[in-house]
């Protein structure tokens, strides 16, 4: 299967994806990769796999939709049948939504539906919860609202600091979505 990847900064979960191909653990082919940062992490590592990547300044587009059109043509032009949200900082709008229904994922660092949008360890520290962490969902209109394809957690305590909790999210990440895809890859969630 031909994924899309759309990034906005570090790039780790594109990373674990790009290993889980390269490992044979993911039947699916890196055939785009979006970034909407000119100097995000992920840009050298995209490169480095000599993958092709998109890179656009949204500032320079007169709205959403205009550069969304760019991108639609962009997947459909790869053959994309999967956008994997990894780390992307933007709302999608309709014209992507429109174009690729119900094949738009996204992972989040929350139990969802609690704790969405940004800071979203931050939020839930605050809160002063006793368990977090991480949801792959379908990708919607509404902030983090799709419907919940994953989710795994962990238990924290107190003694924890942000920067661990972090780590931990991570790790659940990179092992759960490439997981997660391959079994929408292989048809096994609905």
């Amino acid at each position: 299967m031909n994924i899309a990847i759309f990034a906005s900064g570090v790039g780790s979960n594109y990373t674990a994806i790009s290993n889980a191909i390269k490992d044979g653990k993911l039947d699916a082919t890196i055939n785009l990769v979006v970034c909407d940062k000119e100097n995000a992490e992920v840009i050298k590592k995209v490169k480095k796999d000599n993958n092709e990547i998109f890179v656009f300044n949204p500032k320079k587009f007169n709205s959403k939709s205009e550069y969304e059109k760019i991108i639609v043509e962009k997947c459909i032009e790869k053959d994309i049948s999967l956008i994997v949200l990894a780390g992307y900082m933007r709302i999608l709008g309709s014209t992507l939504l429109d174009a690729f229904p119900n094949r738009i994922i996204n992972i989040h660092p929350s139990l969802l539906p609690a704790f969405k949008g940004k800071d979203a360890i931050g939020q839930a520290i605050e809160y002063g919860v006793k368990v977090m962490g991480v949801s792959i969902h379908y990708v919607n209109s509404e902030m983090d609202g799709g419907k919940i394809i994953a989710q795994k957690s962990f238990e924290v305590n107190d003694r924890l600091t942000k920067e661990e909790i972090e780590n931990k999210v991570h790790e659940i990440e990179h092992i759960l979505y490439p997981t997660v895809i391959q079994k929408l890859i292989q048809g096994g969630l609905k």
